[in-house]
């Protein structure tokens, strides 16, 4: 048996992470394999695979969140049962998931020390807690205003937050998950440098993204999961782009974006002096039958702004929509639904899907007229027709009662497209429509919007994702605050430059 001095030596030449064989099944999904993953100190470790490969699964069993049906983790060389995510901290593991885990209603001190509050005779000492949290965001090189709810900063603020609720519990481990979905390329670059400043620190980040630029600028090493298993491991100065997305995806993919040879007709939707405060103004554009047009500009742009009120979900001040030459009142969704406007809205998990209900529910909800009878839903059909679906779009679900939460992102976003293909809208609006989705699966719903513009359908694109815009956009509006500042009529010769120059305004 080692003495404690032996021992401790041990513990540090010991990778800081090992998870070893970890087997992890839920009814009907076997959702891991045996996969392995090691983490070193210091070393961003970015871990990549398609929606449903493992990567959020095995993440959870080391936060503590799921236990494995087998398999060991090791923190230090000694092996630790993550049997609660009050264990996992324990360990020094913080993971921040894609989801942010604070308190809406709470300061940000007040999030960060939930759970651990320091008190005196009973009451909190929240003048400790609030130096605390000032040494902790100047440790990070940010300032965050402590006195208003975490409700009321940017997600990017938000984040920070997370982070530093992290270093507060002296985390060793901190797993991102998606951690620039939402942040503008300003905010991602400062994540960046708060990231290489943890790693000098000698910090272990496992980081998870769909973003493979950001992979190529963060990451020291790459580990890839496919179907639950472990697919290959590089330092990241050993492996191209093409090959990481094969194999990531299982399959050569030649190009990112399918090729299109585009048809466009006359004009299917016309917008002209729409406006909403001043989130919205004077906007006008017209979208051709089989035109892909694409709507960017940096967040807080109107982009989002103007696509809701296209599809009645806020009601505009003023301006007029026509669709075949026809002019629309729309008022609600219902109304946009019933005049053929579709839209894919930007959070799929708080807009577009019910997840609490199964995916056949979700499927059938804006169908139910099609799908019901005196008011009764008849299932069979709905059944059938979500079959169809399912099998054209690969949805990967074991049954159609699946509840929608249970699905990956990507699947997810399948579903919420299921449901407009099955309405056969003649506008369709797909507002950031590969936010958190894999390499593969962008590639289908690329092919999925190509076919669609094919048959007639007039598509609006809401994308951040510069690369996107170009490699998919017949036509480029560009927003900066409220307005359209610019039009690039020939997006295929664009290039990320010129959209930037208009972006900035």
């Amino acid at each position: 048996m080692m003495n404690g001095v032996a021992t401790v030596a041990a513990n540090v030449a010991a990778p800081l992470l090992v998870m070893r064989n970890m087997v992890k099944s839920f009814p009907g999904v076997q959702a891991l394999r045996g996969v392995d993953l090691t983490l070193n100190r210091g070393e961003v470790l970015a871990l990549l695979g398609e929606n449903g490969a493992g990567k959020s699964t095995l993440m959870k069993l080391l936060g503590g969140a799921h236990l494995p049906d087998s398999g060991t983790i090791a923190v230090d060389g000694l092996e630790i049962a993550f049997n609660s995510p009050q264990t996992a901290r324990m360990a020094g593991v913080a993971v921040i998931y894609q989801e942010f885990n604070l308190v809406p209603g709470l300061t940000a001190s007040e999030n960060i020390f939930l759970g651990q509050e320091s008190s005196r005779i009973g009451l909190l000492e929240h003048r400790q807690e609030r130096r605390l949290a000032e040494d902790l965001f100047r440790r990070l090189g940010v300032e965050i205003d402590l006195n208003v709810p975490c409700r009321r900063l940017s997600t990017a603020q938000q984040q920070l937050v997370e982070i530093a609720k992290a270093l507060s519990l002296n985390a060793r481990i901190i797993v991102m998950d998606e951690p620039t979905a939402a942040l503008t390329s300003h905010e991602t670059e400062r994540l960046f440098v708060i990231i290489r400043d943890l790693r000098a620190s000698g910090i272990g980040i496992i980081y998870i993204s769909h973003r493979l630029d950001e992979i190529f600028t963060i990451a020291n090493r790459v580990s890839i999961l496919r179907d639950g298993a472990n697919v290959g491991e590089r330092p990241i100065a050993q492996i191209t782009r093409t090959q990481l997305i094969e194999m990531m995806v299982g399959r050569e993919l030649k190009n990112e974006f399918p090729a299109r040879h585009s048809s466009i007709g006359p004009p299917r939707l016309e917008v002209s002096g729409l406006c909403r405060d001043q989130a919205v103004r004077d906007v006008s554009f017209s979208v051709g039958r089989g035109e892909i047009l694409a709507l960017t500009g940096l967040v807080g742009a109107g982009r989002t702004e103007t696509v809701r009120l296209l599809f009645g979900a806020d009601m505009q001040d003023a301006g007029e929509i026509r669709l075949d030459g026809h002019r629309l009142d729309i008022r609600s969704p219902r109304d946009a639904i019933a005049a053929g406007i579709g839209l894919l809205t930007e959070d799929r998990k708080l807009q577009g899907l019910v997840l609490s209900a199964s995916v056949r529910e979700n499927f059938g909800l804006p169908n139910i007229d099609r799908l019901s009878r005196l008011g009764f839903v008849r299932q069979g059909q709905e059944r059938q027709e979500f079959a169809r679906y399912t099998e054209l779009l690969r949805i990967r679900i074991p049954n159609q009662e699946q509840l929608a939460r249970n699905l990956s992102g990507g699947n997810q976003q399948k579903v919420v497209l299921a449901k407009w293909l099955a309405r056969n809208c003649d506008v369709l609006i797909f507002d950031e429509p590969t936010r958190g989705v894999d390499v593969g699966a962008k590639y289908e719903i690329y092919l999925l919007m190509n076919q669609l513009a094919a048959e007639g359908k007039a598509i609006i694109m809401v994308s951040s994702e510069l690369p996107e815009v170009l490699g998919m956009a017949d036509r480029i509006l560009v927003m900066y605050s409220g307005r359209v500042v610019g039009e690039i009529a020939d997006a295929k010769n664009a290039t990320q430059e010129q959209i930037m120059q208009l972006a900035v305004g």
